[in-house]
Parts: C-alpha cells; structure tokens; sequence
C-alpha cells in the first residue's frame, strides 16, 4: 500500500515568539503563509497578531491542520512542555505528515529523544538550531544548521528559506545541534578571553579607545572580538544583541554534556563555563552576554 501524499504546506504554527521567534515569524507572515502564533508571554505575540498572524493560548490549539510546526524557546524544559506538556504539540492534532522543526538551542541528548518520539507520532522532524542573531532574524537572513533527513529538507525548505539566507545541512537529526553546540561554546570561550584581555589593558593604564581599534582590526579581530569589545568596553549590556548572559551558560553547559558523552576534554571550555556560572542568580544573568566582564573586573 502506497503512503499517502504529503500535505501541502500553507499552514504554519509558530511556537516562541521572543527575540528570535519574533523577527523569523514576522517573515513567514511576508511570505504570505496562514500563520498562528503561540508565547507564554501572550503579549509578546500581539505585534504579531496585529500584523496579520491567529494568536493561539497553546501550543496543542496552534498545531490545530498545520502543515508546519516551528518552536523557538530556551531550553530543554521549555521544548519539552512545547512538544510533550499537557496542552503541547502532542496533545492536538496537526495536519497528516506535518513537519516538526525545532530551532531552540538544546542538549544533543534530548534532541535525538524528540526525534523518536516526534516520527513515533507521525511526524517528520528537522532540528534547525539558527545562527545571525536578532537582527538576521528580523531581516530573514539568519544561517540555518539542520540535521535531518533530506526528503525532510526538501519538503521544509521553502518555508525555512523564507527567514533565512543559508541552509547547512551538517547529516541526520542531531548533527544541527551538535554543530550549534560547537559554535557556541567557541564564542563563549572567546567572550571570556576578550574580557580578561580588556582588564589587563585597563589595568596596565592602556588607552582602551586605541585597544579597542587594535582590536577590532588586528589579528584576533574575530567577528565575536569585533561585536563584543565596545561593549564590554562601555559597560553596555543593557541591549541584548545576541542573547542573554545565562543563555550562554545554558548552551556551554549542553555543549559540554556533549564532549562527555564523545569522551573528548575541553578544559579551557570547562573553565570558561564556570565563569558564566558566576553570572547566575545575580541581576547581570538577563544582560547581554557582554556582562561577563563585569564578573571579572
């Protein structure tokens, strides 16, 4: 017996819409999908509605015929009360063969149990964690970096193209977030070097307007270096330009969870972790990631 044709994709069910949900929503709505949006902030999703998208209280009445179901949330518990939770994913009824796309930055571990659970279910799951920040969010350029099967892929393809500007396919379900994983772990590590550098310089009564210049123009003037500097440099961590400090501290944390399990050693990743952790339960957890300078000073 033949499988039965794939639902036409249309619509769409976006789950998340914080910093990041908000501007890959917002173009998804440009693109002219039937969009319903679902936060635990409601208010969060209202510019939103405004703008033309169906506002939902829960994740189980957003999926209610979509053809696409896209979750942008912060961790591994708010994944999982997305997808599994009494009112989540699970608990409604989405279209036959829906694609599931998780885009959070999550453990590896849990990542492949979403997986099985999700095609046990009947869905087809891609994880898509993204790399641009808030602003290629809202621009739709955003960088994609999926693990998944490619009938998957393909299928999902033109409605990820419509916020974002590249596609990466790392392998199978996993490899998108291991790859995440990675990338942010090596821009934690170098936000902690360039604040113990900007303190060394200051302590030894440099110019920190000429350090800055060196910097940002010199051999080590990463495109991490180039955006952190100024404002660890000014104390600017007000505007959360990528992510949050304890963010951060969630995602080294995973990646290191995933270099046990591949018995690999990261010990200047380790210590630069712990940095981070010094940031929690303090008021500088809900800055930009740049306040790991002021845990140093």
């Amino acid at each position: 017996m033949m499988a039965p044709e794939p639902t036409t994709i249309s619509k769409i069910a976006f789950i998340g819409t914080g910093g990041m949900g908000q501007g890959m929503a917002r173009n998804l709505l440009a693109a002219g999908y039937d969009l319903t949006v679902c936060n635990r902030t409601v208010a969060k999703a209202r510019p939103l509605v405004d703008a033309g998208a169906s506002l939902a209280l829960t994740p189980r009445q957003a999926v209610e015929g979509a053809a696409v179901i896209l979750s942008m949330v912060g961790d591994d518990h708010d994944s999982r009360s997305v997808w599994l939770g009494q009112n989540g994913v699970l608990a409604g009824n989405p279209a036959p063969h829906a694609i599931a796309i998780e885009s959070s930055t999550l453990s590896f571990d849990w990542v492949r149990e979403l997986d099985e659970v999700l095609t046990a279910a009947g869905l087809a799951f891609i994880d898509s964690p993204v790399t641009g920040g808030r602003g290629g969010a809202e621009k739709g350029t955003l960088t994609l970096l999926v693990g998944a099967h490619e009938g998957d892929l393909v299928r999902a393809r033109p409605v990820m193209a419509a916020y974002s500007e590249r596609i990466l396919h790392f392998g199978p379900v996993g490899a998108g977030t291991a790859y995440k994983l990675v990338v942010n772990l090596m821009v934690g590590v170098q936000a902690v070097a360039l604040a113990e550098g900007l303190l060394l310089a200051e302590k030894s009564g440099l110019d920190m307007s000429q350090v800055s210049q060196a910097l940002t123009h010199g051999a080590v003037a990463s495109p991490v270096i180039r955006a952190y500097a100024n404002k660890m440099i000014g104390g600017k961590h007000d505007e959360v330009t990528n992510f949050l400090a304890r963010r951060m501290h969630k995602d080294m944390d995973y990646a290191l969870r995933l270099a046990r399990e591949m018995h690999q050693s990261l010990p200047a990743s380790a210590v630069a972790t712990q940095v981070y952790q010094m940031l929690l339960g303090r008021d500088l957890a809900d800055k930009n990631v740049t306040a790991v300078i002021e845990v140093l000073r």
